[in-house]
């Protein structure tokens, strides 16, 4: 690692960068590349410089040849009329007849040679560009290596443990630390197993920060069941809480179904002793407490659902029962 650019906690920007890294074996791959893509611009200009020249020089023996196929022309006219006069011998005439035919087939084929020629150097030139191009690519390519060696934010949000030191060697893959999407929360609940068959998605669930209820939703349950719980992912259906970070414990309110009444009694030491069959109920007066039987049906973090053995408004005792012992009464003092 050569810097750490963001500490731990930090507001981050989506592309911020946060950890600068060197690579020396890359930073050589880019030099050989530019090198190599230095001698072949070098080359494909050099070559480019050849064919202009060459095309300049097929003009230039064009138009010679055509001035040529020209004056032959004018002498082959002329011989002919002073042929048909009988002025001049017949040798003589089919000397200038044959010096103006060979001049234009040659001129001919010059031509298409040069065209031949034309077609074989764009080709070449076509090559070269591609190669080039491919080069540039390549290049492109690892630079963008380079840039990648700084490790940038993928979004918005706070920046949580970075575990990297300076001089550190950084494996590809290696995590190296973590980003908190403050805008984008989902709230992750573990639910007794109990419940496993009435929790399905998109049962709502309350819970409350700040004096205030915030609703979200079940939209994922996992069936793997460990140390008598289930896992569940909830997303807020509208509004977020104020400073809600990773890691904070709620007690969360899934409805199950349908609000009912009914009686309930808070959670405490006394269901290891009695094993939620019976309770110590208080009398009017308060001044004692009798042994009753109940009845426990549903539960959750917080309190026991009481469907048979007490009336709403009864007081019970619900710390544990060890002290008293085999009685089914106790005086209280």
């Amino acid at each position: 690692m050569l810097e750490k650019v963001i500490e731990e906690g930090e507001m981050v920007q989506k592309g911020d960068v946060i950890v600068r890294l060197k690579n020396n074996d890359l930073n050589l791959q880019i030099l050989n590349t530019e090198s190599q893509l230095a001698y072949q611009t070098n080359e494909l200009r050099n070559t480019l410089i050849g064919m202009e020249q060459q095309k300049i020089n097929n003009k230039q023996q064009l138009l010679s040849i055509d001035h040529e196929i020209e004056r032959l022309k004018r002498n082959h006219e002329q011989n002919t009329t002073l042929y048909n006069k009988g002025l001049i011998s017949k040798e003589e005439y089919l000397i200038a007849k044959s010096n103006y035919e060979y001049a234009t087939k040659d001129r001919e084929l010059r031509f298409e040679k040069m065209v031949q020629d034309s077609i074989f150097r764009e080709n070449q030139k076509g090559q070269m560009n591609i190669s080039l191009n491919n080069m540039q690519q390549n290049l492109r390519m690892v630079r963008e290596r380079l840039d990648n060696l700084n490790i940038k934010a993928p979004a918005n949000g706070q920046l949580g443990s970075l575990n990297v030191e300076i001089g550190q060697n950084i494996n590809r893959g290696e995590r190296i630390g973590e980003l908190h999407i403050l805008d984008n929360f989902k709230v992750v609940a573990q639910v007794d197993e109990h419940y496993i068959d009435r929790v399905n998605r998109d049962l709502s669930a309350t819970f409350e920060r700040q004096d205030k209820q915030f609703a979200i939703d079940v939209k994922k349950v996992y069936p793997e069941v460990r140390d008598g719980r289930f896992e569940v992912d909830l997303h807020f259906r509208s509004e977020i809480p104020d400073n809600l970070r990773t890691g904070q414990t709620y007690h969360i309110k899934l409805e199950l179904g349908e609000p009912v009444n009914a009686v309930l009694v808070p959670r405490g030491g006394f269901f290891q002793s009695t094993g939620g069959q019976w309770v110590f109920v208080l009398d009017a007066s308060g001044k004692y407490a009798e042994k009753r039987n109940i009845q426990i049906g549903r539960q959750n973090p917080v309190y026991y659902e009481v469907i048979n053995g007490l009336e709403p408004g009864e007081q019970v005792i619900t710390s544990g029962y060890e002290l008293f012992g085999t009685n089914d009464r106790v005086e209280l003092k």
